[in-house]
């Protein structure tokens, strides 16, 4: 992923009745947001045909932001490769569950993956053996000096079908039509270009690809993570809608994050 050092904050905690109100709530708005139009947006086709530069605002930034919004979110600040270290934390393990993850994305062998800001390799490692030697994983930074780390790692530890790609902060470089799935651990957040990183992730996947955005609950007070490090749902769903993209299904299985998952679809 693209890195960043650790984002914790004090925990919240919020009266049950008013939780289960904001639920509802939620769920109300999300069923009229989804059914609106095929891409689950009425103003879809309006933001498809607005110049690119229109789409973002600027004003003066937050703690830990860079003061650029999109979509009415403020886009958190990038932390870079030095960082690394943090991504291989320990305790990742119970506050990630990286293994129940990859189990929830459905991979079999052969298939193609992108990991969007893969970091250390983390998540990617643990995907190499569910594609096998016939599938390839696609790894993606915006840093030279990450990709070196990442191949250091794949080196010691014997791993070949992981494949690193120097992208940009528009274009994640990927073969045109030749993906399956697009992972974004905790990452699509960071974008500086949000919609210009979709479009062209959208151009690398294949018809009935899949995107995965796994972001910390913004809906959850109970998650300890800096709030512009965090990203509801509907704001996902919201920022997926000027793409050719169907959502599929929400997943709340891990501990502190949720993973929201699209499908390419063809464009009329």
């Amino acid at each position: 992923m693209i890195t960043k050092f650790k984002k914790v904050v004090g925990t919240v905690r919020v009266p049950k009745s008013i939780k289960i109100c904001s639920v509802v709530v939620g769920i109300l708005f999300l069923s009229i947001y989804v059914t609106t139009s095929p891409h689950g947006d009425s103003h879809s086709k309006k933001d498809m045909t607005r110049p690119v530069s229109t789409l973002y605002e600027q004003r003066a930034p937050s703690r830990d932001g860079i003061g650029k919004i999109y979509m009415g979110r403020e886009i958190s600040q990038v932390m870079g490769h030095l960082a690394a270290g943090w991504l291989e934390r320990p305790e990742r393990e119970r506050e990630e569950m990286p293994n129940l993850l990859i189990e929830s994305l459905k991979l079999k062998e052969g298939d193609v993956v992108a990991d969007i800001g893969v970091g250390t390799g983390y998540i990617a490692r643990r995907i190499s053996p569910v594609i096998g030697n016939t599938g390839t994983i696609y790894g993606v930074e915006i840093q030279q000096e990450m990709l070196d780390i990442l191949a250091e790692k794949m080196t010691e530890e014997g791993i070949t079908n992981i494949k690193g790609i120097l992208g940009t902060i528009t274009d994640p470089k990927l073969p045109p039509n030749s993906v399956d799935l697009v992972i974004m651990v905790d990452v699509y957040h960071e974008f500086s270009h949000p919609y210009e990183m979709m479009k062209n992730i959208c151009r690398g996947l294949k018809i009935g690809g899949r995107v995965a955005f796994v972001e910390y609950r913004l809906e959850d007070d109970n998650v300890p993570i800096k709030r512009l490090h965090k990203m509801s749902e509907l704001q996902v769903i919201k920022e997926a809608t000027p793409h050719p993209l169907s959502w599929v299904e929400t997943i709340d299985s891990l501990p502190w994050q949720h993973i929201i998952i699209f499908e390419k679809v063809a464009v009329e």
